[in-house]
């Protein structure tokens, strides 16, 4: 059996690899095999912890954290992983030129990021006290940015699966390295599928600001404009709901 797991994937070739490009395949399987994949499913999932009092308790940070530290070191260790073969002539592949579009879309998604918009609302007033904002008023713009940031997130995990493994295949890996991808893949999908049923999954603004329909982004709206103005009543009691959570209920 440890022979088996040790044996090269295609025993017709042989399982000779550079250092360089040894740990090129380490630095991007961590990246795009194990933390991207974690990161998605941390986002999705724990916007809400466990034993948190929502929509009494508003707004955990948790998942945003672990959102940007963990698409950072990602982003690092994708950096890392094309610095060791920057310049290295193989010709065209697929292993190749999925790995070069990650890498634009990668550039797309920071740009995204960059350019999301402003805040706004009741954690994040302006210096004149507007609670306007882009993601508290929801704006097109928000809308389409948020389309386009998880569509391409998702496609960048499945263009990261594919790469590593044709990554493994190229350089004919050891059995034992698909077989703990797929398992931590698997695992990770059975976690998605399960706290998906269970309706873990509670949308970004909600986790905010709570469900109360005075917040802009909770009013349905055909166009989805968010264009109206705040009365003061409605700041008033916006801006107290830091002091009064209870009202959100």
């Amino acid at each position: 059996m440890i022979d088996w797991l040790f044996s090269p994937i295609d025993l017709s070739r042989d399982h000779d690899v550079e250092f360089l490009v040894s740990w090129h395949g380490r630095s991007m399987v961590a990246a795009w095999g194990v933390l991207a994949p974690l990161a998605i499913v941390i986002t999705r999932f724990f916007k809400v912890m466990p034993g948190q009092n929502w929509p009494s308790e508003l707004d955990n940070q948790f998942w945003w954290r672990s959102h940007w530290m963990g698409q950072s070191v990602v982003l690092l260790l994708t950096l890392i992983g094309l610095g060791l073969i920057f310049g290295a002539s193989e010709g065209f592949n697929w292993h190749s030129a999925t790995g070069y579009t990650i890498l634009c879309l990668v550039a797309v998604q920071a740009l995204l990021g960059v350019c999301r918009g402003s805040k706004g609302g009741p954690t994040a007033p302006a210096a004149d006290g507007s609670l306007r904002g882009d993601h508290y008023d929801m704006t097109r713009w928000r809308l389409i940015f948020e389309r386009l940031h998880k569509s391409l997130g998702y496609a960048l995990l499945v263009l990261g699966v594919v790469t590593i493994l044709s990554g493994l295949w190229s350089v004919n890996a050891p059995r034992w390295m698909l077989i703990c991808l797929l398992l931590w893949w698997t695992t990770l999908a059975m976690v998605f599928i399960a706290l998906q049923r269970k309706g873990w999954k509670i949308d970004t603004y909600q986790a905010i600001w709570g469900p109360d329909a005075i917040h802009p982004g909770n009013q349905p709206s055909l166009d989805r404009k968010r264009d109206r103005q705040l009365t003061q009543i409605e700041r008033r009691e916006v801006s107290n709901i830091k002091s009064a959570p209870n009202s959100a209920e």
